[in-house]
């Protein structure tokens, strides 16, 4: 079964929190934690990542935390997930035929690379602003209690 990692999953819900709040300056991870239910610890071990990849900032001192380095228009979820994941193939041979001798005749490697070619394709048609967009919009449902 094909699973994304906790450390993909979290990622993209760190880096959505970070777009969530981009123009209130600078977003402790300590907040994020709160808000996101993921250990300050476990956050710490993915922004550094992000932060190298040029998809955060950071700003230090008694008002730092971190900022996505560019609108949320601009990252989308294959950006965070390649950093986070590494290579997004199925199958190691869709990208080196040459690690399978039977590469130029196999079908099914023709299928596992139209597969992860569709799965890239919607990750980077989901930009982080579409996920605020979204989030948004979820979060405006009315709930009503007698």
């Amino acid at each position: 079964m094909l699973k994304l990692s906790t450390k993909g999953r979290y990622g993209v819900r760190l880096m959505l929190d970070l777009a969530l709040n981009f123009n209130k300056g600078p977003v402790p991870l300590h907040d994020v934690s709160k808000r996101q239910g993921i250990s300050e610890k476990y956050l710490w071990q993915l922004i550094n990542p992000l932060k190298n990849a040029g998809l955060v900032t950071s700003t230090r001192g008694a008002r730092g935390g971190y900022c996505l380095a560019k609108p949320a228009r601009q990252i989308n979820l294959k950006d965070i997930m390649e950093v986070l994941e590494g290579s997004m193939c199925l199958v190691d041979c869709t990208i080196n035929a040459s690690m399978c001798k039977r590469s130029s005749m196999c079908v099914l490697r023709d299928v596992w690379k139209d597969v992860t070619d569709k799965i890239l394709k919607v990750l980077e048609s989901c930009s982080l602003e579409q996920m605020v967009d979204k989030q948004q919009s979820k979060s405006k449902t009315i709930t009503y209690s007698i």
